[in-house]
């Protein structure tokens, strides 16, 4: 199940931290703005999953720019068994122009 900005950010803001978020875009996406996920680029996402498989059965959150990468990331950590991946539908083109 994918996870809207409005519930990431009330998680964040209340200071819940009992997931893994992940940043699946290129470096200077993530230099330019982020809201603190591990920078994976999807680019060699495969080759790092074996290196997550500690969080297979933890909430898992990923995010890209727009929803499309991390929903490419979602599939992968699903198909290699996670089984709480979540895909942050909107991404930061949409936390942007929410929350500024």
């Amino acid at each position: 199940m994918d996870i809207t900005i409005q519930e990431l950010k009330q998680r964040m803001d209340a200071g819940d931290s009992d997931f893994v978020l992940i940043d699946v875009r290129e470096p200077y996406e993530h230099e330019e703005f982020n809201v603190g996920g591990k920078l994976i680029p999807i680019g060699g996402f495969m080759a790092a999953i074996p290196e997550l498989t500690a969080h297979k059965d933890e909430e898992v959150v990923i995010y890209c720019r727009s929803g499309n990468r991390s929903g490419m990331a979602k599939q992968l950590l699903e198909a290699s068994g996670f089984t709480n991946a979540r895909n942050l539908t909107g991404g930061m083109l949409a936390w942007q122009a929410s929350f500024g």
